[in-house]
């Protein structure tokens, strides 16, 4: 059976809407660790029960670790990056790096922001970094941020991600999203510390999302229980037009093997803002159905977009009817 999941989030937070849903198809939800921890989005676990008890189903629950992932700091409102303007790096008013970022980046190196939708070429003022707006937007709190063209080495968890695992029994987690995947040795050290919190039976996620993780393809494969094609900085890791050729050539390699694998990033992006998808989306998803996926995940669709119910409406219906197609 094809899983389909939405993320939690405040546009999604409560039970009557969950179980709306749910009885649109919905099988399962993903929380984004990066964002909130397990324990502090205990309302919301505890309104997706209550809305399971509701629709009579039983949802799985995926937390997404924050791992090797370098997003920006706190910022106490959001911040216009207009094209063409300089703005602060590092500083007071400016844009907080993390501390890796701040000290890697050179003077002509992009930042990509928030999934690549804003970028930012790097130079310094009397020591000081800088930046000027290539590709605007707003840009919010604990965003992604990467340096194109170079990786810098994180340990695979981060304190907060044990943290997460340790009551991850209590709160009913089901999976653990394991993001930036490098090697099987990160897979192994998150399936230590799942042991070691006594959560090992539950399911791992391990997501495809730079260049370490596609050249390591083959080693991962067999060291999860799904792979993740996560096509939002997988699209910064290669150049944007190579993507659909590089999700078609990870789809093949898991049908080889007999993996699961799960696509996701902006499936149905455009319905943040509107109750209507474009016909692009749901040929996307219909593809990736026929592609073989097993899973379908849709992100700030439904944590932060106006139309939670109705994205989930237009991911069961699209994926059902490429379903019937493949049985043809």
């Amino acid at each position: 059976m094809l899983a389909l999941y939405g993320t939690l989030g405040p546009c999604c937070q409560s039970a009557e809407i969950l179980a709306q849903m749910l009885e649109m198809g919905m099988t399962g939800v993903r929380l984004n660790t990066s964002h909130i921890t397990l324990r502090d989005a205990e309302p919301w676990v505890e309104a997706l029960q209550q809305a399971a008890q509701k629709a009579g189903v039983r949802p799985e629950l995926i937390i997404d670790m924050v791992g090797p992932e370098l997003r920006i700091g706190a910022m106490p409102e959001p911040i216009q990056m207009i094209e063409g303007k300089n703005i602060l790096l590092d500083q007071p008013g400016g844009v907080p790096l993390p501390k890796a970022v701040a000290e890697a980046v050179k003077p002509g190196q992009q930042l990509r922001m928030d999934d690549g939708k804003i970028r930012v070429e790097v130079f310094t003022v009397n020591g000081r970094l800088r930046g000027r707006v290539l590709q605007g937007g707003e840009l919010l709190s604990r965003k992604s941020v990467a340096i194109e063209g170079e990786n810098i080495h994180l340990p695979a968890l981060a304190e907060s991600d044990l943290n997460n695992l340790a009551c991850a029994a209590e709160y009913g987690v089901t999976g653990v999203m394991q993001p930036f995947v490098r090697s099987r040795e990160d897979l192994e050290e998150v399936r230590r510390a799942m042991a070691e919190a006594g959560c090992d039976s539950l399911r791992l996620f391990a997501k495809i999302e730079n260049r370490e993780g596609l050249e390591k393809l083959d080693e991962l494969i067999p060291a999860c229980d799904e792979i993740v094609i996560a096509r939002g900085d997988l699209g910064n890791a290669v150049p944007l037009w190579e993507l659909p050729k590089v999700q078609k050539e990870i789809a093949a390699a898991c049908r080889r093997e007999g993996r699961a694998f799960m696509v996701v990033t902006q499936m149905l992006s455009s319905m943040e803002q509107s109750p209507v998808p474009t016909r692009a989306e749901v040929s996307d998803i219909f593809n990736a159905v026929l592609d073989g996926a097993s899973s379908l995940m849709v992100t700030g669709e439904t944590a932060a977009g106006k139309y939670p119910v109705e994205v989930m409406r237009y991911l069961t219906k699209t994926a059902a009817e490429a379903e019937n197609y493949r049985k043809q």
